[in-house]
């Protein structure tokens, strides 16, 4: 069975850089999954992917040797269990702001005895080209689980929120954070309080042994927040790519 390398990368502190998918393309997935990130999230919350579309890209993205992640449109059992038994080796729930909320996504992405996940599906033996008894066996050491913080009520609690067992990666989502804080939403801003929530989720998420991960727009701030000690950075989206090199040439030749 294949070994979940972004999890394997994380428990020893070695950053792990990818981005999102969401333009529901199966064949944008193809060219992405051969550029070199070290895992691709399909972005189920706010895209127009549908669940046989998810499972075409998790194997697309599994079939060239990548790491597919799914972030699931809610916190719920069921949105977990669809993109897992789709293929899918992680979850990013979003929106997470108490110990409830983090146990429920958690125990979602778990078999029994540590959760409630239901046994079930064959796409996810195909992408860990594992057989049914070994994934079984060895899926809950695999899965990745990422939880989002991004609402001002969560870093309140992210101490308490992170020391919730079987969380891999502490999520921040700047534009919603700054959104709950009444600001603007943006990848960055030096607004104090923004500053001051980012670095009480990182500090929280070493002090419970936690990956901190968070979203950025561009190679600058993801270098910046490396240097800051982030380990789990999402760089833009395929889409945002598309758009910045096709708004470049333009620029350029149309101006």
């Amino acid at each position: 069975m294949r070994t979940n390398t972004v999890k394997s990368a994380l428990s020893s502190e070695t950053p792990q850089i990818g981005t999102w998918l969401s333009l529901f393309s199966p064949a944008a997935a193809r060219y992405m999954a051969r550029v070199g990130f070290h895992w691709l999230t399909l972005d189920i919350e706010h895209s127009a992917v549908n669940w046989e579309t998810a499972a075409l890209i998790f194997g697309a993205v599994a079939d060239a040797g990548g790491v597919p992640l799914a972030r699931v449109p809610a916190n719920r059992p069921e949105c977990a269990k669809r993109a897992l038994d789709a293929g899918a080796f992680g979850l990013i729930f979003p929106m997470i702001c108490s110990t409830a909320e983090a146990e429920q996504a958690v125990a979602s992405a778990k078999y029994p005895p540590l959760g409630q996940r239901s046994v079930g599906g064959g796409m996810h033996t195909l992408n860990f080209e594992a057989t049914s008894t070994e994934y079984y066996q060895k899926a809950n050491n695999e899965i990745l689980v990422a939880i989002q913080i991004e609402h001002l009520s969560a870093v309140e609690r992210c101490d308490e929120i992170l020391g919730v067992p079987g969380i891999d990666v502490a999520f921040v989502g700047p534009n919603d954070l700054l959104a709950s804080m009444g600001c603007r939403p943006a990848m960055d801003t030096d607004d104090p309080r923004f500053v001051e929530a980012l670095r009480a989720v990182r500090e929280a998420a070493d002090r419970h042994h936690v990956a901190s991960g968070i979203h950025v727009g561009d190679v600058e701030l993801a270098r910046k927040r490396l240097a800051e000690g982030w380990h789990f950075i999402a760089v833009a989206s395929e889409q945002g790519f598309m758009l910045q090199k096709a708004s470049e040439t333009v620029k350029a030749l149309i101006g």
